[in-house]
């Protein structure tokens, strides 16, 4: 039984979805399906809910029949067996539905089926049956006009000399396919030019590539003997001052719900809405690889299961996770969500020459995460929440860099990392859906800059410096960009609940400011990510409103999400308010980041700003000496 609305998804829901869809004759035997998730109530409903209550639980669900292509946006229940709402959509304007694991299945047997590309191949000395055909996204370009409604993916090759051999190390570069779903079929294969294969083995857990393992690294053992600080009932999460709720779904993987401190609500609901990574090279064949992780391949279907001493350490908590595979059936991914404590280091310390006081505390965090490897790329996100109220956000990228041929005359928009073998410049850029509820539901949003004041009659010696608060009144007004030169943050503030120095209660957001899109204005990656043009976007709160490149992002020209939203221009000033924070990567690749890269971190924090009245960990205690060694 369900106990609350956002409780995690079960088993036995999804079966009763796929009942419910089979009834309605909207799941066939030649429909799949491209995403099902948690429909989630409004925001208001939520909040309002009783223990004990009625819970009505609807998914949506979105179908594809793989013969026509015809598409579905259906909302069923899963309490009542009933269909609520089911819209046949027109691809040709709304954008493509997700790609399924089933189209991604065919699309080798598709290309090897193409006289055209198996000549190509042929004319490089190439077996085809060797090469795998890696497909990927097509965007929205002219020799893919999206108004033709056709379901295309573009396929590069990579040359595979064994079963254990990792296939990005032997790029077949100069050559794509372009493969229509529906039809099953190679519509066009563009061979630009003839580039060797590079030869070297990228095969990282060979000994003869890696060598011998190091004897020298000893165990570091991560103990709590008395069990760990948090408590998790069913998917409500509780540690010192926090409370909060997980759930999962195969779009955006890990979400985070009713984050509060001292039961003073924070966040209503955090987590990564979109990612694209688009790609520098210009060439004939690989200009159009920008990859919409989250929105064209429901990137969380591909979540790791985690394990001890590998993907975590310590006192670990794990979480199953269940979706819906593409028949509909319940698929579940055994410890999806990793929970646990750190260490962090110095919380606060003084040593007190007039008081004679010395006092250390030791800061530590609840670590939220998981993993999920799309392609060639790997991905943790890590939500930490701290003892003194921040919360963080961290990205971790990991994988095999996706590769290129090098050619000897060299390349400007990619790096040699071995012989013959090139990496494309690239960016990852993420975007975090923020709802916040800073104290209550209505909040506004201040930019805070540092800034130089002139020197003059108030300021004779020239050093002063001072705070500019600018309050974000409307939609238009609040698509800013990161200002690392004037210390630039945005604090989330409550107008009507003041702390006791008559200050409005809030939270600071506090980017790291990397670069946003580096793409030229006019470019079709542009528009169709228009997202990540800006760090921080506030909108209106809206419950359709869930994925900052509009629901239907495959072959999508551009304009829909945030552009399209923020176009109404509501007043975010003391209204209910989401912010869309853009965050990332901007990857030169380096010979160090291969065959496997070491992680690379993005992220963001968000810190109390007034929100407590003082220090909120003078009450923590000191370490027991017991736990401390020393030589």
């Amino acid at each position: 039984m369900t106990a609350h609305p956002l409780d995690l998804v079960t088993e036995d829901e999804l079966r009763a979805v796929k009942a419910a869809l089979t009834t309605a004759g909207l799941l066939t035997e030649t429909a799949r399906i491209a995403f099902c998730g948690l429909e989630e109530p409004d925001k208001a409903a939520v909040l309002a809910h009783v223990p004990g209550a009625e819970v009505d639980r609807r998914f949506r669900v979105l179908l594809l029949d793989l013969p026509t292509g015809a598409s579905h946006d259906v909302i069923v229940s899963a309490s009542r067996s009933e269909i609520d709402r089911a819209v046949l959509l027109d691809p040709a304007t709304t954008g493509q539905l997700p790609i399924t694991d089933t189209e991604f299945e065919l699309v080798e047997e598709i290309a090897l089926a193409s006289e055209e590309w198996c000549d190509a191949l042929k004319r490089r000395g190439l077996d085809p049956a060797t090469v795998r055909t890696v497909p990927l996204s097509a965007g929205a370009y002219d020799d893919c006009p999206p108004g033709d409604g056709r379901r295309i993916v573009r396929a590069l090759g990579f040359q595979q000399l064994h079963d254990k051999d990792h296939p990005w190390a032997h790029p077949v570069d100069g050559v794509v396919a372009y493969v229509d779903l529906t039809a099953r079929t190679v519509v066009e294969v563009v061979d630009h030019r003839d580039l060797p294969v590079p030869a070297e083995s990228g095969n990282f857990d060979d000994p003869e590539v890696a060598g011998e393992p190091r004897s020298t690294l000893k165990p570091i053992e991560i103990t709590q003997p008395e069990g760990p600080s948090f408590a998790l009932d069913g998917n409500l999460l509780t540690w010192q001052n926090w409370s909060l709720r997980i759930g999962f779904n195969e779009r955006e993987g890990l979400t985070l719900h009713q984050l509060a401190f001292d039961d003073r609500p924070i966040v209503y609901r955090a987590s990564i809405a979109e990612m694209v990574v688009p790609y520098a090279d210009p060439s004939p064949v690989r200009y159009w690889q920008n990859y919409f992780d989250a929105g064209e391949y429901m990137f969380a279907r591909y979540t790791n299961s985690l394990e001890l001493g590998c993907d975590c350490l310590g006192e670990i908590t794990y979480v199953d996770a269940v979706i819906a595979d593409d028949f509909g059936d319940p698929r579940t991914i055994r410890n999806a969500i990793c929970i646990h404590e750190e260490d962090y280091g110095v919380l606060w310390k003084h040593s007190d020459m007039f008081a004679g006081s010395n006092e250390t505390r030791r800061q530590r965090r609840l670590v939220v995460s998981f993993f999920t490897t799309i392609g060639n790329y790997d991905y943790g996100f890590y939500w930490y929440l701290y003892l003194d109220g921040t919360i963080q956000c961290e990205a971790k990228a990991t994988g095999v860099v996706f590769t290129s041929a090098y050619p000897e005359e060299g390349h400007p928009y990619a790096t040699q990392i071995a012989p013959g073998l090139g990496a494309p410049f690239h960016q990852h850029l993420f975007s975090a859906r923020l709802d916040m509820t800073v104290d209550g539901t209505r909040n506004a949003v201040e930019e805070v800059d540092a800034v130089r004041v002139p020197m003059g009659p108030g300021n004779p010696y020239g050093n002063a410096f001072a705070e500019r608060r600018t309050r974000l009144g409307h939609e238009s007004d609040a698509r800013r960009l990161a200002d690392q030169g004037r210390a630039r943050t945005w604090h989330v503030v409550n107008p009507e609940k003041v702390n006791r120095l008559g200050r409005p209660v809030g939270y600071a957001l506090y980017p790291e400011g990397q670069p946003v899109l580096l793409a030229d204005d006019a470019s079709a990656i542009h528009d169709r990510a228009a997202f990540a043009t800006k760090h921080l976007w506030v909108t209106a709160y809206d419950p359709d409103e869930r994925y900052p490149a509009g629901d239907f992002v495959n072959q999508h020209p551009g304009g829909a999400g945030l552009p399209a939203w923020t176009a109404a221009d509501r007043t975010v000033d003391g209204e209910d308010i989401v912010l869309w924070h853009t965050f990332g990567l901007t990857h030169f690749p380096r010979p160090e980041d291969w065959p496997v890269m070491p992680v690379d971190y993005a992220g963001f924090t968000l810190k109390p700003v007034g929100f407590f009245d003082r220090n909120p960990t003078l009450d923590v205690p000191r370490s027991a000496s017991r736990h401390c060694h020393g030589g």
